[in-house]
């Protein structure tokens, strides 16, 4: 089973590389930030929880976190494998990763994370929000607040893999294309 946690901050492409992702291998791709809107927009309890968060651009507790991608995984036993978009974000979740998929007698794989600094993060996410509609992409505070959210506790989750030697960095800069190149030859290596 490939089980592959795709990583990066707000706005590195991480919703675009998962769908070419999830054509080349045949994965199940389970996107926590989709999984959230989907919540929020049907109104339900999870969904009024994480709009709290959200809306701050501040990360959903882990225990929310958690529970809501175990079912999403447990809907989906027939899958290859499953990328994992925007999980885990904390070393914790990382670990609570771990033990769910060995109950299921499977391992992460590989994380790869895409590389961008920040101001290029920042203008990709200000352009997205044209087509989005998302109110946390139109604001470039809340935008810097993300990032900043990201890097000082997100990003620690890479050394939890590259411990592991599980983690491969990818620039997120070029085309398309360049980029999806580059993740398929770390994934294959």
């Amino acid at each position: 089973m490939l089980n592959i946690v795709l990583f990066g901050p707000p706005g590195a492409g991480k919703g675009t590389q998962a769908a070419r992702l999830v054509e080349k291998y045949n994965l199940v791709h389970l996107s926590t930030g989709d999984i959230f809107r989907a919540n929020i927009k049907g109104e339900t309890e999870l969904g009024k929880l994480a709009k709290q968060y959200i809306d701050k651009g501040e990360l959903v507790p882990d225990e929310v976190t958690i529970g809501m991608l175990e079912s999403e995984v447990e809907k989906t036993d027939h899958a290859k494998g499953f990328i994992f978009d925007g999980f885990p974000r904390t070393t914790f979740q990382a670990e609570a990763l771990d033990k769910f998929l060995d109950d299921k007698r499977t391992e992460i794989t590989i994380m790869v994370a895409l590389d961008v600094d920040d101001d290029e993060l920042v203008k990709r996410i200000l352009l997205r929000a044209k087509d989005s509609g998302r109110a946390d992409d139109a604001d470039e505070s809340i935008i810097r607040n993300r990032i900043e959210v990201y890097n000082r506790h997100t990003a620690v989750v890479a050394d939890y893999y590259a411990e592991k030697n599980k983690f491969k960095k990818i620039d997120g800069l070029g085309s398309i294309n360049e980029i999806s190149e580059r993740l398929y030859n770390a994934i294959g290596a």
